[in-house]
């Protein structure tokens, strides 16, 4: 993978934002080909016009080696289906039958050997106080966090191979009603509410003990590691004011300076004489055909939520 400055012109299908490469980079795919470009975003006027409102197939991943995955883009550049994924990329991803290969099924060689390397088993909560169980590879155990937009988040534990660990997480999320999943507005939101943090590490706190006597009822023995959260997510976590941005990201002409990222939420400053900052989530723009250029955001006349 290679990271390279945010382009300023050019059309791209945006296929999110991945933390692959230790902080936050809007993946794109230009348009006719080429390869993805991780796209520096912090602390850069990112100024995009929104193509149409079809939504375009963001690639597959594919395995590079026994231990690793990297995104790779639709070499048609092709209409998504319902999965995101044009018919074609979605039977070269053998990836995606990770998600239920505790399960039985299909399951590729290169995802057996993928599966087979050592998984953690972690526990990240987020704004409002929701906690989600959840695994990452060893490769992936740093991005796969960062990637989240949690707040504070423990690892609870390595286990041998991946077949294992999604058991564990599908017992720990019964024993203790915990999600294994967190919707991407509610993320948002509640980032926009947050006032400190203590609310999350109380909630986080609680989670945490009950985990740890969930996973000793269960005979596993417990590693507990604190994540430590980016330096990109400091003015966030801070209590920074901020507001929604008030214009849906996913049409029309935006240009704005993020100043602070927590997974896909990113907290920015509008090209105007406007003090506020402003949260909005990059990840609404994966499949969205963008052209990037000097846009600016449409006028905003909002009130701080923090008073």
């Amino acid at each position: 993978m290679k990271s390279q400055a945010l382009p300023t012109s050019g059309t791209y299908v945006c296929h999110g934002v991945t933390w692959a490469t230790g902080d936050p980079r809007l993946l794109l795919a230009p348009l006719p080909g080429g390869p993805l470009v991780y796209a520096e975003i912090m602390n850069q006027h990112l100024g995009y016009q929104v193509i149409g409102d079809d939504r375009w197939c963001t690639g597959w991943y594919r395995f590079t080696d026994t231990h690793h995955v990297e995104a790779a883009a639709c070499p048609d550049r092709a209409p998504a289906g319902q999965s995101g994924q044009c018919v074609h990329c979605a039977g070269q991803d053998d990836f995606h039958y990770a998600h239920k290969f505790h399960q039985g099924g299909h399951a590729p060689k290169a995802l057996v050997a993928y599966m087979a390397q050592p998984h953690w088993l972690y526990l990240a909560t987020f704004a409002d106080g929701t906690t989600k169980v959840g695994t990452a590879a060893e490769p992936r155990k740093r991005s796969r966090l960062d990637e989240q937009g949690a707040l504070v988040a423990t690892f609870l534990a390595q286990s041998p191979d991946g077949r294992t660990v999604r058991f564990l997480e599908d017992a720990l999320a019964r024993r203790l009603g915990l999600t294994q999943t967190v919707r991407a507005a509610a993320k948002l939101n509640s980032l926009a509410a947050m006032r400190d943090l203590a609310p999350a590490q109380l909630a986080h706190k609680r989670h945490l003990d009950s985990a740890l006597v969930a996973l000793d009822a269960m005979n596993i023995t417990a590693t507990p590691e604190p994540w430590t959260p980016p330096e990109e997510g400091d003015l966030v976590r801070a209590g920074a004011e901020r507001v929604l941005y008030p214009h849906d990201v996913r049409e029309g002409e935006h240009g704005f300076t993020p100043v602070a990222c927590i997974g896909s939420q990113v907290l920015a400053a509008l090209d105007s004489e406007d003090e506020l900052r402003y949260l909005l989530d990059l990840g609404a723009l994966k499949g969205r055909r963008l052209t990037l250029g000097a846009y600016a955001s449409p006028s905003t006349a909002v009130q701080s939520a923090l008073f």
